[in-house]
């Protein structure tokens, strides 16, 4: 049922895990819509990192509504998440000064490596925590924890899917879906776009677009964090009852562990 909200507008779901988004429409007029998106939006709506934002409004029940431009186009295939273009978008995302300092302004979180293991171990159910190879992939990532001094901790989306890449029609780029934003290792994002995306042997040539060169150090820090995204996968979906999904995340875990041995 589509829900009415002051001044006239009309809200029809859209989907998402979080069933917050919706299509606003008004006459002629449409938007994208989100309840109690975070308030970093307009930074990134200022620097064209996301679709425009047209007006923030709290209506009766106290929500927040941000409305955004609504853009035809189409996510991201998987092969063009090895493009250069993605490569261009991430880098000035995370070398961009004037996002960290609006993060930080808003209260965005500086996360550490510890953070994500605690994150993972707490109230991990025992089915997970008794699984003999999820143990061993723990113990490996709680003694090899990277490092890197928090002045270089950047602005990080952490859900770097194809579905959060949006291609609009007139061929602009954007990157959507920021409620996981946070100051962090960009070797997080990188990490979970290498890993997944884009062929080790190509891993050189897309980090020139990005303007990183690729070393020992950099690898060790992306297949931790991709590792460590795939941990934290498993327990949401097992939370979720998703078994199946659950199931191809441990895969995907078994064999990022099996190309670095």
């Amino acid at each position: 049922m589509d829900l009415q909200i002051d001044s006239g507008w009309k809200l029809h779901p859209i989907g998402g895990d979080t069933g917050q988004a919706y299509m606003g429409t008004k006459e002629e007029e449409k938007v994208f819509l989100k309840r109690n998106s975070s308030p970093f939006l307009a930074a990134l709506s200022v620097e064209g990192i996301t679709p425009k934002l047209v007006w923030t409004k709290r209506i009766g029940n106290g929500d927040v509504l941000t409305a955004q431009e609504w853009l035809n186009g189409r996510t991201l295939h998987s092969d063009e998440m090895s493009s250069q273009e993605v490569a261009g978008l991430l880098s000035r995302i995370h070398h961009s000064q004037t996002l960290k300092r609006m993060l930080t302004r808003v209260g965005g979180k500086t996360i550490n490596p510890v953070d994500l293991v605690d994150s993972y171990l707490d109230g991990l159910s025992l089915d997970l925590r008794n699984h003999p190879f999820l143990q061993e992939v723990v113990y490996q990532l709680e003694n090899t924890l990277p490092s890197l001094e928090t002045e270089k901790m950047t602005v990080c989306h952490g859900d770097i899917d194809r579905k959060n890449w949006l291609l609009s029609d007139e061929d602009r780029l954007y990157l959507v879906d920021w409620e996981s934003a946070m100051l962090c290792d960009p070797a997080m994002d990188l990490g979970m776009l290498l890993c997944q995306y884009v062929k080790k042997e190509n891993w050189q040539n897309w980090l020139e677009g990005y303007g990183e060169e690729l070393s020992k150090d950099l690898i060790h820090r992306m297949v931790w964090y991709a590792a460590m995204n795939d941990l934290l996968q498993i327990k949401k979906y097992h939370k979720e009852t998703k078994f199946h999904k659950m199931n191809q995340a441990i895969i995907r875990l078994q064999q990022l562990i099996l190309q670095q041995n």
